[in-house]
C-alpha cells in the first residue's frame, strides 16, 4: 500500500490542529502506521530553526531559508522515509505557508521561493491540502483569547490579510491539490465538510 501525503494550512486561529488531531485519532484505528508532523520543524535540526525564525528578528530572506532548510531535513529524515514504508503522513502546514507568510505576508519574492521550492523539494508536494480559510478578523479575535502570540501571530490585520490572500493565489494555481474548508463555522459544521471532502475523495 502506498503512503499518503495531507497537509492542513490556513492563518493562525483557523482552527486545523483541532481537526488534525481528529484525522489522526480516525486514521490511527483504520491504519497501522500513522505519521503527525509539523512545519516549521517536525525534526530536532528543524524545531531548532523553528524557535529561531518564530522568534528572532529577521529578514525575509533569512527566514526564507531557515524555513527550507529545516524542510529538507523534514523531507530526508521523517516524509520520504514514512510515505516510502507506506505510512499516511499528516503535516500541520508544509511550502504553502512558506509562499503564504514569506510571500504574501512579507512580500519576499515569490520567484525565490519557488526555486528554492524546486531545489529542497524535487517535485515532491502533498497528494491533499486542506485549506482553513477563515477572515483574518475572526482569526484575530480566536488568537486574542489562546495564548501570548509569538513573532507572526503579533502582526496586524493587514498582514494576515496578505497572508490570506497568498493562500488564494496557492489554491488558485493548484485547484487540483487545495480543499477549501469553510472554517467560519462551528466546530461540528468543520468536521462535517471535512469528512465530506475526504469521503468524495476516497480518503475517510
Amino acid at each position: 500500500m502506498s503512503g499518503r501525503f495531507l497537509s492542513l494550512e490556513g492563518i493562525d486561529g483557523a482552527g486545523k490542529t483541532t481537526h488534525l488531531e481528529a484525522l489522526e485519532r480516525r486514521w490511527r484505528s483504520q491504519h497501522a502506521d500513522v505519521v503527525r508532523t509539523r512545519e516549521p520543524g517536525g525534526t530536532p535540526l528543524a524545531e531548532k530553526l523553528r524557535e529561531m525564525v518564530l522568534h528572532d528578528a529577521m529578514d525575509p530572506l533569512c527566514e526564507s531559508l531557515l524555513v527550507f532548510a529545516g524542510r529538507r531535513d523534514h523531507l530526508a529524515t521523517v516524509i520520504e522515509p514514512a510515505l516510502a514504508r507506506g505510512a499516511w503522513v499528516l503535516c500541520d502546514r508544509f511550502t504553502d505557508a512558506t509562499f503564504a507568510y514569506q510571500g504574501g505576508g512579507r512580500g519576499f519574492d515569490l520567484a525565490v521561493l519557488g526555486q528554492l521550492e524546486s531545489w529542497v523539494q524535487q517535485g515532491r508536494q502533498p497528494d491533499l491540502t486542506l485549506w482553513f480559510d477563515l477572515p483574518p478578523a475572526i482569526a484575530a479575535q480566536r488568537l486574542a483569547a489562546a495564548r501570548q502570540p509569538d513573532r507572526f501571530e503579533a502582526m496586524d490585520q493587514a498582514f494576515f490579510e496578505r497572508v490570506q490572500a497568498g493562500y488564494r493565489a496557492r489554491a488558485e494555481a493548484q485547484p487540483q491539490r487545495f480543499v477549501r474548508i469553510d472554517a467560519d463555522q462551528r466546530v461540528e459544521a468543520v468536521a462535517a465538510q471535512l469528512q465530506s471532502e475526504l469521503s468524495r475523495r476516497g480518503w475517510w
